[in-house]
């Protein structure tokens, strides 16, 4: 049995994700600060605090001692529920249980073992319940964010298109729900780790950003008068074929010069170095010069896309999600410099993203949960801590 919410109108649901949000951004904030956050009454704030407190998503916090009545804040509850999360990469699964400020509490890599999507699915489901009980047993979690690369259709939560795995048309959202018994949200990971930047990072309320996601698939989001672009059945961000990459390079398609066919992950790397990626990067973190140079000159490519989509939207702020400029400080500014030198972005608009190389995927699985929760959280489902996912 799931417990849901009362249906609410839409201006309610609306002025409870903003107090929400608020808390998240501010916390702990006392309540007469949310009303000057919000713009909403003192009455309806405390309204909204109430019930928020009730479906666990806010607790109060000690107490602020000031001249007359004493002021209790508010914060996130990241004690009553967690969310979990799946991202489906090239080679692997990331599985991960996070908190509501989309912290990882705890991550696993698994392997695909099939070549078959739902073998690979099922398999990480029931790794995935393995670790749920291990981290919070007795507890299902809220519900399950989805991201992968490549062409997601949110709305069906369908993988249409995944280059690199040569998957099409891949039910995630039936598979994962089938069998975790879970709400499952599902996005393309690009889109998730904007909203994460958006939600828990550095993009915050800025009304233009564009985000460049690099690994063995190469993606774009773009944030515009504070929403993210998603097109038709959610194929925006397609970025692979952007002739900007070596032209004696053919592409899975027979097209010559793609980005994505000369800077992906283990493509770049089996071509310069004759390793894998992994081998790669572990040569560059121990400080193997070689490995360093291979990864920037990668950057300058993947500098070369940024400009032209960055003159394209002209966005307030621009973030890379690529191994490289995540963990070395030259890959960033060749990154920066390339932007600086062909588009009209000062060097201080490119920034790293948010989350270190050791968490990036597993907090767009994350994302892609917590950004439905905090758009409506009077809509969330909540499953009782007596029936563990998994369960029957």
């Amino acid at each position: 049995m799931v417990a849901t919410s009362a249906p609410s109108d839409g201006r309610l649901a609306s002025s409870a994700a903003a107090v929400l949000r608020a808390v998240l951004r501010n916390g702990p904030v006392p309540r007469r600060t949310l009303s000057r956050l919000t713009g909403l009454s003192g009455a309806a704030v405390s309204r909204h605090c109430t019930r928020l407190a009730e479906l666990g998503l806010i607790t109060e916090t000690s107490a602020i001692q000031r001249v007359g009545r004493p002021h209790v804040p508010v914060d996130i509850d990241v004690s009553s529920h967690r969310v979990a999360g799946v991202h489906v990469a090239h080679e692997f699964c990331t599985i991960v249980v996070l908190d509501l400020r989309c912290r990882v509490l705890a991550q696993r890599r698994v392997p695909h073992v099939s070549d078959d999507p739902v073998k690979v699915l099922t398999n990480a489901a029931e790794k995935l319940t393995s670790l749920v009980l291990e981290v919070i047993p007795g507890q299902a979690p809220l519900s399950l964010g989805v991201a992968t690369g490549g062409w997601v259709d949110q709305d069906a939560g369908v993988m249409v298109e995944h280059a690199s795995l040569g998957w099409r048309d891949v039910p995630l959202r039936d598979v994962f729900a089938r069998r975790l018994g879970l709400p499952v949200h599902v996005d393309n990971h690009t889109r998730a780790l904007m909203h994460a930047e958006e939600l828990f990072g550095a993009v915050g309320d800025r009304d233009s950003v564009l985000h460049l996601f690099v690994g063995n698939v190469v993606d774009a989001a773009v944030r515009m008068g504070g929403q993210t672009l998603r097109g038709k059945r959610s194929a925006a961000g397609d970025i692979a074929h952007l002739p900007v990459g070596a032209p004696d390079i053919r592409c899975r398609e027979g097209h010559f010069g793609c980005f994505e066919a000369t800077v992906a992950d283990q493509a770049w790397s089996q071509r310069v170095s004759g390793r894998s990626f992994w081998d790669l990067l572990a040569a560059a973190e121990s400080g193997d010069a070689l490995a360093r140079k291979h990864l920037v000159n990668r950057s300058r490519i993947i500098g070369r896309a940024a400009a032209l989509l960055y003159d394209l939207v002209n966005p307030d702020l621009l973030v890379v999600a690529e191994l490289g400029a995540n963990s070395f400080p030259e890959c960033l500014a060749a990154i920066r410099a390339e932007v600086g030198t062909r588009s009209r972005a000062p060097e201080d608009t490119v920034q790293a993203s948010s989350f270190g190389s050791a968490t990036v995927l597993a907090v767009s699985a994350g994302a892609a949960a917590l950004d439905v929760l905090y758009g409506n959280p009077l809509a969330a489902s909540f499953a009782p801590v007596s029936h563990p996912v998994g369960a029957t």
